[in-house]
């Protein structure tokens, strides 16, 4: 699997409750890997950890939808810091900038709506969606498995 070069993406949404450190994360490497990790301890369940190798041409999707976002101009200084009802990270290397953002669990658009910076929320609140139903798509081709 060639590797793309300046190309990283990884994102990490969840918190500690009574239930445990309950999270989803998936992440894309340079080579192609696509990890995935669900950990969910709500009626004993297990953690779900998945790997696969995606394409270049996945690859480029992926960077096409975060191209077209716009989320590499953003900036979460505005954006609700984390709290007791959880974080959420995105991390993006695309060409030659690195973004990393952190922010509060949202909810619904309620919540971007009335946060101090709404475009840019917003911007990340659809990117999110986005990736997600993008990964979930990958991994529920690949796999037996089905994620929330």
């Amino acid at each position: 699997m060639s590797s793309i070069p300046d190309f990283y993406f990884r994102y990490y949404v969840g918190h500690k409750g009574k239930f445990g450190h309950e999270f989803i994360e998936f992440e894309f490497r340079p080579d192609g890997k696509l990890r995935y990790a669900n950990n969910s301890n709500y009626k004993n369940d297990t953690m779900i950890r998945k790997e696969v190798y995606v394409s270049k041409a996945v690859i480029n999707e992926l960077k096409r939808i975060i191209e077209d976002s716009e989320i590499m101009e953003e900036d979460d200084e505005l954006w609700p810091q984390p709290d007791r009802v959880g974080r959420q990270e995105l991390e993006i290397v695309l060409n030659d900038e690195h973004i990393s953002f952190t922010t509060a669990k949202i909810g619904s658009l309620v919540d971007v709506n009335n946060s101090k910076d709404p475009e840019g929320l917003r911007t990340f609140y659809y990117l999110v969606q986005d990736i997600k139903c993008f990964v979930f798509s990958l991994i529920s081709l690949h796999f037996k498995i089905k994620p929330i």
